[in-house]
């Protein structure tokens, strides 16, 4: 019988790729969900190396990129977000130089 994988271990191991990461957040970025972005924005930054390592490599406080991405998180990303759908806009991400990618 195969083996089982955790589909949990399975996407943070996708996410890794920074095009899969791209394309992960874009889609839930579509959807307009902001809470549904939080949430895949934590796990692209779990597959990254956790909030310790990001806020090491990004320069600022652990427990100021902990608050940005909890659930609660970042009304101001909210607030930018229906002003972009009010506009007729919508936010995007695309993978940039490397930087983190690969190095978890």
């Amino acid at each position: 019988m195969p083996k089982s994988i955790d589909y949990h271990d399975y996407l943070i191991n996708s996410l890794k790729d920074p095009s899969e990461a791209a394309g992960y957040l874009n889609a839930t970025l579509d959807d307009g969900d902001i809470d549904g972005f939080l949430e895949a924005l934590r796990n692209v930054v779990e597959a990254y190396g956790g909030i310790t390592k990001l806020a090491d490599k990004a320069s600022k406080s652990r427990n100021s990129l902990y608050k940005t991405v909890v659930a609660t998180g970042n009304p101001y990303l909210r607030n930018t977000n229906e002003i972009l759908h009010a506009m007729g806009f919508h936010l995007t991400v695309s993978p940039t130089a490397p930087t983190m990618q690969k190095k978890v």
